[in-house]
């Protein structure tokens, strides 16, 4: 609780200095168009892509309370900000999905960050193959539309197991280059093609244990897409252990500015201390 407490004071610091600054960070009513036919058939982003997925973690004891793990994730994006205009629905054949690679090093029972990863967005033309045996869990299927590379930093809290509390607050930071985003797909609000630009990228999860995974889901995301050769992936029946844990993700998806080399830090520290500061204010609701 203690350690919380000087994070949330520490945030709300950096987000006082930060707030002149960094005014223009987070992109507002940016648009998206998913199936990349241009800015006009484009859907207004008031903020964020919602996100919901899988994550298997795999985790290393690299000393007497510390850990280093990777992280295989495959998520469905379906809308943007929560208002009902489902993708495949509202665009035939806009089916979006994601997948995630990521490391890190962590303590057992304290705070956990990313030292990298990859994030790849795709654009599927055949809908409703999410969660099917087509692929990575059908996460990887269709047109490759954005790439993004993590940055070191991110992460959140972590139990005596290594897994996030529950529903704990998991935050990757990311950054896409000029031209790894495909044209036809990002925009600003006045038409500019963000395939043009570097931008930043933020997600904010909430993650939960999944104490059962379905058999679809291990082999698909565990056996296949992770590499794990364990329980479950052996021929005997799954279950979370020391090393292994499956987790269930739904959250938002940003797009942010990239910032003054000197801000980028100080920017993630707010960020984190925002994603706290929610997840406070949703426990108390």
């Amino acid at each position: 609780m203690k350690f919380l407490k000087k994070l949330a004071c520490a945030a709300a610091v950096a987000m006082s200095f930060a707030g002149s600054a960094n005014a223009a960070t987070v992109m507002n009513d940016w648009v998206f168009n998913p199936i990349g036919t241009g800015f006009a058939a484009g859907q207004t982003v008031k903020e964020s892509l919602d996100v919901n997925g899988n994550a298997f973690i795999q985790i290393t004891p690299t000393g007497a309370n510390s850990f280093s793990f990777t992280e295989h994730a495959v998520f469905n994006i379906v809308q943007a900000d929560a208002n009902g205009k489902l993708f495949p629905v509202n665009y035939p054949g806009g089916n979006i999905t994601a997948t995630f690679v990521g490391a890190g090093n962590g303590t057992f029972n304290g705070a956990f960050s990313f030292t990298g990863g990859t994030i790849r967005m795709y654009q599927n033309p055949t809908n409703n193959q999410y969660g099917s045996t087509d692929g990575f869990y059908g996460a990887n299927l269709g047109n490759e539309i954005a790439t993004f590379t993590v940055m070191a930093g991110g992460g959140g809290l972590v139990d005596a197991s290594g897994s996030p509390t529950n529903n704990g607050q998991v935050t990757v930071f990311a950054k896409a280059d000029t031209g790894t985003l495909d044209a036809g797909y990002f925009f600003r609000e006045n038409g500019d093609d963000l395939s043009l630009e570097s931008i930043l990228a933020f997600a904010f999860t909430n993650a939960n244990t999944v104490g059962r995974p379905d058999g679809v889901q291990v082999s698909e995301i565990a056996c296949e897409f992770a590499g794990f050769k364990g329980a479950g992936c052996n021929g005997t029946g799954y279950a979370n252990g020391p090393g292994n844990i499956f987790l269930g993700n739904n959250g938002q998806f940003k797009l942010a500015e990239v910032p003054e080399p000197g801000s980028l830090a100080l920017f993630g520290i707010a960020l984190l201390g925002a994603g706290f500061v929610s997840r406070k204010r949703a426990k108390k609701a």
